[in-house]
């Protein structure tokens, strides 16, 4: 706790009386028991954060008996990921115009909005490409959960698409 200590010091001089001054002594060793007890307790208490996660719903694998579901090639937003964060992408299937945009809110955001308002059931097709880099296919990811995109699929790039933005010079 806190001491005080009696020392020697009012003696007289000059005739003087003077008081004796007490000089105190604290021990903080009580103070530093509450202090890692209160650390303690708000470390065991409080909640740390949980890693955040998107769900993903993957399709099951193809079997040799499965037919696959025709889609009308109007219905397909095609998004090619390239190399310095660029964004190709182009509406349809058979002689498609490419275009370039970015992972900016007024770049394939404001394109997937667009579309998705022109097009009843719209499904977006997403081809990393073999310059892209992971950062590139979450933020895609995000984007889909942003604009509230139902229908879309990761699927490899080929060579057409290849040979598309070789050809583009965007």
């Amino acid at each position: 706790m806190a001491e005080i200590s009696q020392g020697g010091g009012g003696g007289k001089k000059d005739g003087k009386v003077r008081s004796k001054k007490a000089s105190t002594k604290i021990d903080m060793t009580p103070m530093v028991d509450l202090a890692f007890l209160l650390l303690t307790f708000f470390m065991l208490t409080t909640t740390f954060n949980k890693p955040q996660t998107m769900e993903i719903t993957m399709p099951e694998k193809v079997k040799k008996d499965d037919v696959q579901t025709e889609v009308n090639e109007k219905k397909v937003l095609t998004v090619i990921l390239g190399d310095d964060d660029k964004v190709y992408w182009y509406k349809g299937i058979t002689d498609p115009e490419i275009k370039l945009t970015n992972f900016s809110q007024d770049g394939i955001r404001k394109v997937l909005l667009q579309e998705n308002a022109v097009t009843e059931k719209m499904i977006v097709l997403i081809k990393p490409g073999k310059d892209s880099r992971y950062k590139n296919v979450v933020d895609i990811l995000d984007e889909m959960n942003i604009t509230d995109m139902q229908r879309y699929a990761i699927v490899k790039i080929t060579s057409v698409d290849e040979d598309l933005v070789k050809e583009s010079n965007l």
